[in-house]
């Protein structure tokens, strides 16, 4: 055992607080997985539950890999994924797959493992590392707006576009998350600006081009459009079914919750083990539970901003913040959700809810993050042998 945690190089804190809410993960999945029993006829949640397992599995397997791998080499690798995300995208915007009834083509199956992959996940990890590698590349360079248009704001919006017309929540959190990327490696303000507002424009274009001719787009614009409308007003929808649900879950939930495994709206709140896991903690586990959870992802966030710091590099800094920044934002747009601080997203709970394809571009990007804290340790562990060894500079050469 001794051996195992030898080989986990990098932060601590952030493999201890992965690993606490990937094994937390299985009470709610298992009881909330009841609904879908139910749903299916096969009246078991165990099989869920092994799912989960296997997802988890495999995201942890990722992980390890990904760590041990030199954090420099992400900026090349960024570049080769990046079209290959864009053709993922293509074909996903085309062939892609209907699950469990939703109205949007965001999964591709996989048929030699029999899986569903969601192209747009992966899309923002990649995104995120290709935007930090150039942002670090005109680190000590006058950054120009016309000389970024065509190597940044080109690939950006061409991803963007391919992810909006299935999932707005997805494109309105990486554009996000682009723009304060952006903001932290110095790219001036008056050119994100000029990007706020041509991104609007371009939204505007396209909400305007999909009612004139929605068949197009089927029901897309629509949907946001009710979402938006039934989160500001008390009509009866069922987004308003799903979000009534999730506030009775976390008022019955009180302080110490109903008990694990005894929730009640498991059995009539809709994506109950995904989008709303939470309300079901709440129900649960009650004001413990949740603010349990919530101090979990605050964590994770203080030690990402502790990794950014001491990375040694402006792209470790950068595609730390790039890529760990996201999984705080949806978590806490998961958790907003549930208590109706925003309206119905979509977005699952990070290393919690089930699905795959989450569990594993969660996985992926903390592999990158702990890529970049083994570098500093290296490096550390290099100088602390400076003061004992005959050739300081072969040492210092060989971490560097």
């Amino acid at each position: 055992m001794s051996n195992f945690f030898s080989n986990l190089k990098g932060d601590k804190v952030i493999w201890a607080t992965a690993g606490l809410l990937a094994l937390f993960s299985f009470l709610p999945v298992y009881s909330a997985s009841s609904n879908l029993a139910y749903l299916y006829g096969d009246g078991s949640t165990f099989k869920y539950v092994v799912v989960h397992f296997f997802h988890l599995v495999l995201g942890f397997s990722l992980l390890f890999a990904i760590h041990k791998i030199p954090y420099h080499y992400f900026r090349g690798l960024s570049i080769l994924f990046l079209p290959v995300v864009i053709v993922l995208l293509l074909y996903t915007a085309f062939q892609g797959t209907i699950i469990d009834g939703a109205n949007a083509s965001r999964w591709i199956q996989i048929p030699v493992l029999g899986v569903s992959f969601q192209s747009s996940t992966l899309a923002s990890v990649v995104l995120m590392v290709y935007v930090a590698r150039y942002l670090s590349k005109m680190t000590h360079k006058t950054l120009s707006f016309k000389e970024s248009i065509l190597p940044l704001w080109l690939p950006v919006g061409a991803v963007l576009m391919l992810i909006l017309p299935a999932n707005f929540s997805t494109t309105a959190i990486i554009f996000c998350m682009v723009l304060v990327l952006m903001f932290l490696g110095g790219y001036p303000a008056k050119y994100l600006g000029i990007i706020v507002a041509a991104g609007f424009l371009l939204l505007t274009i396209f909400i305007l081009t999909a009612k004139a001719f929605p068949g197009l787009l089927p029901n897309r614009v629509d949907t946001w459009a009710s979402r938006i409308e039934n989160f500001s007003n008390d009509e009866d929808t069922e987004a308003d079914y799903q979000i009534e649900k999730a506030k009775i879950a976390i008022a019955r939930g009180g302080v110490t919750g109903t008990g694990i495994g005894k929730s009640v709206q498991r059995n009539f709140l809709p994506q109950s083990s995904s989008d709303f896991i939470y309300a079901i903690i709440v129900e649960e586990m009650g004001l413990i539970g949740a603010f349990g959870v919530m101090s979990a992802y605050l964590m994770l966030l203080f030690r990402i901003i502790i990794v950014a710091t001491k990375a040694n590099t402006m792209f470790g800094k950068l595609v730390v913040m790039g890529v760990g920044l996201p999984i705080i934002f949806q978590a806490l747009i998961n958790m907003a959700v549930a208590v109706e601080l925003f309206p119905v997203t979509g977005q699952t709970l990070p290393l919690i809810s089930s699905g795959g394809t989450s569990i594993w571009m969660t996985c992926m990007a903390l592999g990158i993050i702990l890529s970049v804290s083994a570098k500093r340790e290296e490096i550390k562990e290099a100088e602390e042998r400076l003061n004992e060894e005959e050739n300081p500079l072969d040492i210092l050469s060989e971490a560097i």
